[in-house]
């Protein structure tokens, strides 16, 4: 895995991610955005442009980010949606569901929307 969306992400979705990824492998979960481990670049230009700091690299997770590890990488697959490698972000790969993990999170009020 390259990068990681993390807990600042929830019920923020700015999206400014989405634009800059240049393969679309960051999908919309209905909370938050995820990103496709296998479709990853590891270019870092969605970390760059973050503007709540939700993006982190794997290998400087913080413990109590680690459990993001898995909800990115869980929500596709047999995991939440049921998309193996969908090959880059389009309509039909939008979702309302999230990870277990997003959401038992209790919703945060924002103004900040997708």
């Amino acid at each position: 895995m390259a990068y990681i969306i993390t807990e600042p992400c929830i019920d923020v979705k700015d999206g400014d991610c989405t634009a800059a990824c240049p393969v679309d492998c960051i999908y919309e979960g209905g909370r938050m955005f995820y990103i496709h481990p296998d479709e990853c670049i590891n270019c870092g230009l969605c970390l760059s442009i973050c503007p709540v700091d939700a993006i982190v690299w794997d290998g400087e997770l913080k413990p109590e980010q680690k459990p993001f590890e898995a909800a990115n990488r869980e929500f596709f697959g047999k995991g939440v949606t049921g998309w193996d490698s969908p090959g880059g972000w389009d309509a039909a790969h939008t979702t309302d569901l999230d990870h277990p993990l997003v959401a038992a999170r209790p919703i945060r009020e924002t103004s900040r929307t997708a």
